[in-house]
Parts: structure tokens; C-alpha cells; sequence
């Protein structure tokens, strides 16, 4: 593939229509099942407060996929091939239990929406298991920048309209027929599952349940070496840390625990919030394919630490509405900038043979980053202050700069491993 190709070119063929498609398919059940359109509904319905907050033990599978991802390494089902099989697998069920939530009466019984609810966030956590290993096996070097801004495109406008479009249906109608509509959008995932074009293996998969459970983390410290491998996994803890931590309580900092703005004075940023991050995502792309992933993860972490000051600046000067909106667009374009060249990092880690499973295995250690590490954010924040603590979050981007120099230098050398991907798609 030559890759001075125009970004015309590259945006325009069948892989990059999938990315599209493969982002909204994947981010459009994790609303549904445990997020905002079911907590209004259950709300709606007089279900307590108690049992709504327990819906969020749904969302496990999530963080638990990288236990089972080793199955779709091994097994290649009997149509459309290795990944667009699986793919197809798990967008069909996911149609099929988001409607089967549709059916159900909460106020009746919640015990049929919770197993129809853990069904949904199963498949569809083994479906970004799926999609996960799709994208890294069939996009060239030069085509992760702008197949990842895509993806995220794709998924950022599932999310919109999994929340915002779900509760405007919701005044119009019922909330069961709300849910039936939702299924039958997964019809998009599974059109590009079928015309999506099929990654060429490259490289051997496992052959046993055993290799599938063990290869991927044995091939992966072979390629890099214990030391350079365990800072790449150190990496991939603590590169977003900074952004995780101040999202987590950036909200309550603008509320009543903060600034006391109110919630109608947040609404017109907040949504201009997320064109800013869909707006960094696809610059971010654009940005790769001009300096590679390597620069682009130095460069975006120094100006996420920005965005970050950015809140400290707010948090210094007091409750100012100009400054607000321009604090959190700021933030959350530089965090789109960011999470377009972390995904493609992420992307050049695996193995062809593995990735289903060494993807999986990266993505938890950086949810564990995001939900778990984050956790104390809030007390951390009662204890320093808020301009303290914006602080913090701009310094914690420096761990993850240091480590760099170590897998991915500014001038890195020529790599001789070809990536595996389509020549003429």
C-alpha cells in the first residue's frame, strides 16, 4: 500500500465505511443495558433507587471479557470468517436480547429485564472483544490513525443517541417500543459485518484451548522482553490517569461541590463537550497519519496536561460561564486527541494470531486504570482543593511521557515486521 496516499483516499475505501459502522454497532448496546435510557425507564416505572443503582453490576462483563477473548482467537465460525464470523455472531444476538428487553414490564418483575439486561452487556462486550480484533488485524500502519477516528466516531454518536434521542423517544412513546427501535439500529453492525472485507491471516492462530489461554502473554513478552514489556503494560495503566482522574469528578466540581453552576447552565457545554471530543478524534487521526503513533502519543499527552490546566485555570479564577465552556471543550477535545492515538498504540502491541485476546488484555488494564485507580478521586479532591488537585491531574500525565522513550522513541527505528491488513482495499 503506498503511503503517501491522500487521506481522500484512505477515508474513502470499504474499510474505513466498516470502522464507521463497527464504532456505532459497538458503542450503541452499553447504554442500553445499565446506563441512562434503562435508569429513566425504571425511574419511570417506580422502581427504587437501591435496585437502579444495582443495575450497574450488569456492566461486568465489561471489564471481565479478556477472561473468555482467548475463544474467539481459537474458534473461527463456519461463515464469513476468523473475525466478521464473530462479529456477525454477536450482533445478531445483541438484536435479538435488546428486543427482548423491549418485552418486559418492570413494575411487574425485574428479574426478566435483568437477565435480558446481563445478555445484552454480555454480547455485546464480546462483540468489542470481536470488533477490537477486527480493527488491529485489517488496518495498515498508515490507516490507524484515521480507521481509530473513525470507530470513535462511530461509537460517540451510538452513545448520543443511546441517551439523548432514547429519552426525546421516550416522550412521544413507551419505552418498550423505545427499545425495540434501539434493536433494529443494530442491523447497521450487522450490514458491515457482511460487506466489511475479511483481514488476510498473517499469522498462525493458536490450534488449542491451552495455546489460546497462554501464547498471547507468552508471545507478547517474547517479542518485547520482560522489561520492555512490563513498561509498556506500566503504560498503559498510567498514560490516560490524568484524564480519567479529572473526569471523574469534573462534573460534581462544576455542580453544587464546586462551582455551583446549575444543570441548565451545564447542558449547552456538555453537548458541545462531545462534538469537541468527536472533532479531536478524527483531527487526532488525521494528525497520525502525518507524524505516526509514536510522536502523536507524546504530543497528545502534553496537550491533554493542558486541558487539564485548563480546569485548574477555572478552578483558580471561580464560577465564570465563558470560562466554563471553554474549559470543558478544551478538555475534551485534547481527550479525544488522546484516545485516537492510545487506541492505535494499543492496536500495533498485537499479534495477528492473538489479538483478540492481547487487545482485550490491554483494554482492562486500562479500565482498571479508568474505574478502579480513579476511585478515591473524589476524597483526594476534598482534601486538596480543587485548584490542587487540577493540578495533579496535569502532572499525572508526566509518568506516562517518561516511559515513552522506552517502546516508543520520537525518531523510531524502521520496523522490518510487516502489519497485517488488505493490499487493495
Amino acid at each position: 500500500m503506498d503511503t503517501k496516499r491522500s487521506l481522500l483516499e484512505i477515508y474513502g475505501t470499504r474499510k474505513m465505511a466498516a470502522m464507521l459502522l463497527l464504532g456505532f454497532s459497538s458503542g450503541l448496546p452499553l447504554y442500553l443495558s445499565s446506563k441512562v435510557p434503562l435508569q429513566a425507564w425504571l425511574t419511570r416505572e417506580g422502581i427504587g433507587l437501591t435496585a437502579i443503582g444495582a443495575f450497574g453490576l450488569v456492566g461486568l462483563p465489561y471489564s471481565l471479557k479478556f477472561l473468555w477473548s482467548p475463544l474467539l482467537d481459537r474458534f473461527v465460525p463456519p461463515f464469513l470468517g476468523r473475525r466478521r464470523g464473530w462479529l456477525l455472531i454477536t450482533q445478531l444476538a445483541l438484536l435479538i436480547c435488546i428486543a427482548a428487553m423491549s418485552f418486559q414490564n418492570p413494575s411487574q418483575g425485574l428479574q426478566p429485564l435483568v437477565i435480558a439486561a446481563v445478555a445484552v452487556a454480555f454480547f455485546s462486550a464480546t462483540q468489542d472483544i470481536a470488533v477490537d480484533a477486527y480493527r488491529t488485524d485489517v488496518l495498515e500502519e498508515q490507516e490507524r490513525g484515521p480507521g481509530v477516528s473513525l470507530f470513535l466516531l462511530g461509537y460517540r454518536i451510538a452513545l448520543l443517541i443511546a441517551s439523548s434521542l432514547t429519552l426525546f423517544l421516550a416522550g412521544i412513546m413507551p419505552w418498550q417500543k423505545v427499545y425495540l427501535l434501539m434493536s433494529l439500529l443494530m442491523l447497521l453492525g450487522v450490514i458491515s459485518s457482511i460487506f466489511a472485507p475479511e483481514p488476510i491471516l498473517r499469522d498462525p492462530p493458536p490450534q488449542t484451548l491451552r495455546a489460546a489461554f497462554t501464547l498471547p502473554f507468552i508471545e507478547f513478552f517474547q517479542r518485547n522482553g520482560s522489561g520492555r514489556g512490563i513498561s509498556i503494560l506500566l503504560f498503559i495503566v498510567v498514560y490516560k490517569l490524568g484524564d480519567s482522574l479529572l473526569k471523574n469528578v469534573a462534573t460534581p466540581f462544576l455542580l453544587a461541590k464546586g462551582l455551583n453552576f446549575t444543570e441548565i447552565d451545564l447542558a449547552f457545554p456538555t453537548g458541545l463537550g462531545i462534538f469537541a471530543v468527536i472533532v479531536g478524534t478524527l483531527v487526532g487521526g488525521a494528525i497520525m497519519t502525518k507524524i505516526g503513533v509514536n510522536r502523536a502519543l507524546w504530543i497528545f499527552a502534553i496537550l491533554q496536561a493542558v486541558g487539564n490546566l485548563a480546569y485548574f485555570t477555572l478552578a483558580v479564577v471561580g464560577k465564570n460561564y465563558l470560562l466554563m465552556v471553554a474549559a470543558v471543550n478544551i478538555e475534551n477535545f485534547c481527550g479525544g486527541l488522546e484516545s485516537a492515538a492510545f487506541v492505535a498504540f494499543m492496536m500495533s502491541l498485537c499479534n495477528q494470531g492473538f489479538s483478540a485476546t492481547q487487545y482485550a488484555l490491554f483494554a482492562s488494564l486500562q479500565a482498571f486504570s479508568r474505574d478502579i485507580i480513579t476511585a478515591p478521586a473524589g476524597a483526594w479532591a476534598e482534601s486538596t482543593g480543587w485548584p490542587l488537585f487540577f493540578l495533579i491531574t496535569a502532572i499525572a500525565a508526566l509518568p506516562g511521557v517518561l516511559l515513552l522513550p522506552v517502546f516508543a522513541p520520537w525518531n523510531p527505528k524502521p520496523i522490518a515486521i510487516p502489519r497485517p491488513g488488505l493490499k487493495d482495499e
